[in-house]
């Protein structure tokens, strides 16, 4: 891969970690009485860390952040909240079930991030023993994300 497609690569996993964790600290946020309140605040802790891991993989790679991404990424969270969900002033369940199904997807993606970055370890001098332990986090992440996600799908569409 070349520096420039890393660049790339990395700074639009940077953009969508931004939707991420936004996407991830409001639903930690308005699900905090619920069942579930305690695992998503540590999925949000989580993928707050992660992005700053991401952020010192870029340093260490030489790969410099742009700002431009990261707006994107504030943007497309706040995008997300103009969706309409059959209600005008209030939130449905319906909003929850998207919310944590974009979560979802997002911690895939970071996922399939650390694997890429899996097979560049031996070129890149990346420290691989803390990519397996990012990438099975995110496995752990996803497991707890879908569980809460398949409760909200019940109570949301009935």
């Amino acid at each position: 891969m070349s520096q420039q497609a890393l660049e790339i690569y990395m700074n639009d996993h940077l953009a969508g970690s931004t939707t991420g964790q936004l996407i991830s600290r409001h639903l930690a946020d308005r699900h905090r009485s619920s069942l579930h309140g305690d695992e998503l605040r540590r999925v949000a802790d989580e993928i707050e860390e992660d992005r700053q891991s991401l952020l010192d993989l870029m340093a260490t790679l030489d790969v410099p952040a742009r700002r431009h991404k990261v707006y994107a990424g504030w943007l497309a969270e706040k995008a997300r909240l103009l969706k309409l969900n059959g209600r005008v002033t209030r939130r449905s369940g319906l909003s929850t079930v998207i919310e944590l199904e974009a979560l979802r997807l997002g911690i895939e993606g970071k996922s399939l991030l650390w694997q890429s970055l899996l097979s560049l370890t031996p070129k890149k001098d990346l420290d691989e023993d803390r990519l397996h332990t990012l990438l099975d986090r995110a496995r752990e992440q996803i497991d707890t994300v879908e569980t809460v996600r398949r409760e909200a799908v019940g109570a949301g569409l009935g």
